[in-house]
């Protein structure tokens, strides 16, 4: 539609043009015609003028329009740029994620595998049980030694699932329970193995100074997936026969004569030594070595295990020291200066011997406590829930808060797992997985066998586990053990 503007200018040149016209016919006295052919001439000029003055209007209009149009496809190509980078960062993110679930299938169908090893070994257990008990076989013949007990080598070539069997023994390990010895004026009461205190004192006299202090290595594993993360140092003395001592016989001795020192400054350096070669190759392995509570009161003592922990410090993460619950309940001055002296080193604590569940996790977390081993009778035991402040279900979660890890101990049954993963405890002990294994004297390592003289062995460093069956010299063949415990055979 033609703007009005535009109609009153070709109104204006008319008029200017006609009045040219007129003055010059009116005026100059110039003819009709050619004063026509004049007002027509300056019309059309002006007609001219007008059209180029818009056609540079225009131009101008349109060259802005032109600029706005490319600053604006300039900024949506800058838009589709970042749209493309955000769309090639959300597929690496598919990517990783797609990979990273991956990864996590493959490793549920590795543990899904040693899962269907685990049952097949099982199945064959339990065969080899049903096996014996219909034809009421007799059990192998033990190795004829001089000791009036019969023995059972430890197999320590079985795999850590396979649980021990029990042979029917004619006449049992005499040990109805944990003895307590103490040295006083009446008859000499007998031991385990048939010696009374006086003769075990001398025993353990000579072991240590004759440095007859073996070492074993029981793993704690992760739960469910059963993979060996730290090793708890089992002490086991030697006597003049190489007949093993298990520590719940001499341990009450040695306090009362003043030997646990000593016995603990050898632990402590095997201990040592057994951490240096198995963080070789993995830097993630522990190992837990029991301290006395004489050791921790004596100040004289005290200080050699400080000045070796001292020399030692880098291995502080990775060297945990475990005292009993009763230890730390009645710890006095003294033994609180020196746990602390030892956490300002850096060293982590744990507690076991645990006879009941009223636990300070705050507490102990400020004293410098990193783990507590439950025995897991105690944890599945239905009277805790009553006789405790929290449920034993909620007792992993309640540690957790407060950086402390829970140890289910003496596991020796399948259920007991499974009620024990319901609690959500992330670490088990005991002799479903392994027994304590001996290590080497030459080199404080772990071996893959025991010798033909050995015991069976009893959980627990300081004497207070149950002993139990040790496996037969007929026990399948062991299955692959990968992880810390294939590192500890190869040591």
């Amino acid at each position: 539609m033609i703007r009005i503007s535009t109609i009153f200018i070709a109104i204006c040149m008319v008029l200017v043009a006609a009045s040219l016209g007129l003055v010059l016919y009116s005026v100059a006295g110039i003819s009709g015609t050619e004063s026509a052919i004049v007002a027509l001439t300056a019309l059309t000029f002006l007609i001219l003028y007008n059209a180029v003055s818009m056609r540079l209007r225009d131009r101008s209009d349109v060259g802005g329009q032109i600029a706005d149009l490319s600053r604006g496809t300039a900024d949506l190509a800058r838009q589709v740029a970042e749209f493309g980078r955000r769309l090639a960062a959300v597929e690496s993110r598919i990517a990783a994620s797609n990979s990273t679930n991956s990864d996590r299938i493959q490793s549920v169908i590795g543990e899904i595998n040693e899962l269907g090893g685990l049952v097949r070994q099982l199945a064959t257990t339990v065969a080899a049980h049903e096996d014996l008990l219909a034809g009421n076989a007799p059990a192998p013949a033990p190795a004829p030694v001089s000791r009036p007990e019969p023995e059972t080598p430890i197999d320590l070539a079985a795999p850590f699932e396979e649980k021990p069997l029990a042979p029917p023994l004619p006449q049992p390990l005499p040990r109805p329970a944990p003895p307590t010895v103490q040295i006083q004026a009446a008859p000499p009461v007998q031991t385990a193995n048939g010696r009374n205190q006086t003769q075990l004192l001398a025993t353990l006299r000579n072991a240590v100074d004759e440095n007859r202090i073996d070492i074993f290595l029981q793993p704690m594993v992760t739960l469910p997936q059963r993979k060996v993360r730290f090793y708890e140092a089992v002490t086991r003395l030697r006597d003049e026969r190489d007949q093993l001592i298990a520590a719940e016989e001499f341990i009450s001795i040695a306090e009362a004569s003043g030997l646990i020192g000593r016995i603990d400054n050898m632990v402590m350096l095997r201990c040592v030594q057994v951490l240096r070669r198995l963080m070789v190759r993995n830097k993630d392995v522990g190992v837990f070595c029991n301290v006395a509570a004489s050791t921790l009161g004596n100040s004289t003592t005290f200080a050699q295990c400080l000045d070796f922990l001292e020399a030692n410090r880098a291995l502080a993460p990775s060297l945990v020291l475990e005292f009993k619950q009763s230890t730390f309940r009645n710890l006095g001055p003294a033994e609180t200066e020196n746990l602390a002296a030892l956490a300002q080193r850096g060293f982590r604590f744990s507690i076991d011997h645990v006879t009941d569940l009223r636990i300070e996790p705050r507490e102990l977390a400020d004293r410098g406590v990193r783990f507590i081993k439950v025995p897991a009778a105690l944890l599945l035991d239905p009277k805790q829930a009553s006789a405790s402040d929290i449920h034993p279900s909620d007792l992993s979660d309640l540690l957790g808060r407060f950086g402390i890890d829970l140890i289910a101990e003496r596991i020796e049954g399948e259920r007991a797992v499974v009620d024990l993963l319901d609690y959500d405890v992330r670490f088990g002990q005991g002799f479903l997985f392994a027994p304590p294994r001996p290590l080497r004297p030459e080199g404080a390592s772990a071996t893959g066998g025991a010798s033909p003289n050995q015991a069976q062995d009893i959980q627990g460093s300081n004497g207070s586990a149950t002993p139990t069956s040790g496996a037969t010299s007929s026990a399948p063949p062991p299955q692959r053990i990968t992880g810390n415990a294939a590192l500890a055979r190869r040591i």
